[in-house]
């Protein structure tokens, strides 16, 4: 059970929220941001594909105007236009901060677009500067590295943070787990490092149901909400949970540069937010039998998986990684993750291909890694495809070469 942050009503947008003491997580995942819905004779939520929205009363509609000019408020009233705000895509981002323990959250077109718009929303204010701790998701590890939003990082290992601070410095950001080698931080003892500066944690691999970095003392929780959050690799969407301070920074960078996420990919967020406690505790118990039994292989080197739990597994195989990928029919051999279906990827060609090389093998991400997200299916069904395209075991390869040497 968790107590409910406080919620102010007007920024939910699409209705009046409904406020209960405690329920627990599950329920939450079901009846957040659709709390209203009964009252209005409905059960599945509407979706909204306005992008404009008619007013008669234009004195009206420019005091909202103003008011979200002022400190970026959702507008009170009627809706205005697609780029300030949606209903259905409120009611997603109402649930989220109900699961993530914070005040808000502000939901854009992609992981990237949400990460991109918090270093934006620090820059306007003068602090440019970011910390940072390897390994990060790739494409996060080169947004920062390339500066291309006129941002400058200094890499720090977790002990280092408070030394690398500076005057300028607008952010601090990791992932717990780590996209994907899966390492562990201790976030309570990073963000009391961080001091003033705002702990950005990314949450796209462990998501609510395994940890809410808010009560850990983050001040930002990032999600590539495309992964788990919906759950069914048919949504792309990114989203930030925080207060209700920062969420109006956001929503106001979020109206400049248009980065707006699109009611239906709302609707199917919110849709997979009702079972997301459900996938990812099935999808872990898969993953640590997974676990096992590659642990006990003799193909593979090594394997980590997070002390929390989870579905996300990485490994390192003694032999071609890139054979393992070749031979998987029943996996699919695919970039993302957090899907009802099991993919596996090479992180040194794919997802970390863009970070360099000395960066990516220092930061553990070796040549040899796989990356593993587990899904649905029957875990022996997953262990015969993974058995079979990991190859001969290596005492009968072994065998097979002597054979062939004499």
């Amino acid at each position: 059970m968790f107590t409910l942050p406080p919620m102010d009503t007007a920024s939910t947008g699409a209705y009046d929220d409904v406020r209960t003491a405690t329920r627990a997580l599950a329920t939450e995942a079901v009846h957040a941001g659709r709390d209203d819905l009964a009252r209005q004779g409905l059960h599945a939520p509407p979706i909204d594909l306005s992008t404009t929205y008619p007013s008669y009363d234009s004195r009206a509609e420019a005091a909202r105007i103003d008011a979200f000019a002022t400190d970026g408020a959702d507008p009170v009233g009627p809706p205005v236009y697609g780029r300030l705000g949606n209903p259905t895509v409120a009611r997603f981002e109402t649930a989220l901060a109900r699961l993530e323990g914070t005040e808000s959250a502000v939901a854009f077109a992609s992981g990237m677009a949400a990460l991109s718009a918090v270093l934006l929303a620090r820059s306007a204010m003068g602090l440019r500067h970011v910390v940072a701790v390897r390994p990060l998701y790739g494409c996060s590890d080169h947004l920062l590295t390339a500066g291309l939003l006129g941002t400058e990082v200094t890499w720090t290992d977790p002990a280092g943070i408070a030394e690398a601070l500076r005057p300028d410095t607008g952010l601090v950001m990791v992932e717990s787990p780590a996209n994907p080698t899966l390492a562990e931080l201790d976030l309570r003892a990073l963000a009391h490092a961080c001091g003033s500066v705002p702990l950005l944690a990314d949450n796209t691999f462990a998501t609510p149901v395994l940890q809410r970095p808010a009560e850990q003392g983050a001040r930002l929780v990032l999600h590539s909400a495309t992964k788990y959050l919906g759950g069914h690799g048919d949504v792309l969407a990114g989203v930030v949970a925080c207060d209700e301070e920062f969420a109006g920074r956001l929503r106001q960078i979020r109206f400049a540069t248009g980065g707006v996420l699109h009611p239906l990919a709302g609707y199917l967020l919110l849709r997979g937010l009702s079972t997301l406690p459900v996938r990812v505790r099935a999808a872990s118990a898969n993953a640590a039998e997974l676990v096992r039994r590659l642990a006990a292989d003799p193909r593979v080197a090594r394997v980590r998986y997070p002390r929390l739990g989870g579905a996300m597994i990485a490994f390192e195989v003694h032999g071609d990684p890139h054979e393992v990928i070749s031979r998987v029919r029943l996996v699919t051999p695919a970039v993302s993750l957090g899907s009802v279906d099991t993919l596996i990827q090479h992180p040194a060609s794919i997802s970390h291909r863009i970070v360099d090389a000395d960066d990516r093998r220092g930061a553990g991400v070796s040549d040899r890694l796989l990356r593993l997200s587990v899904g649905l299916e029957d875990v022996d069904d997953l262990w015969a495809d993974l058995d079979q395209a990991l190859g001969a075991p290596r005492e009968r390869r072994v065998t097979a070469l002597q054979e062939a040497v004499r």
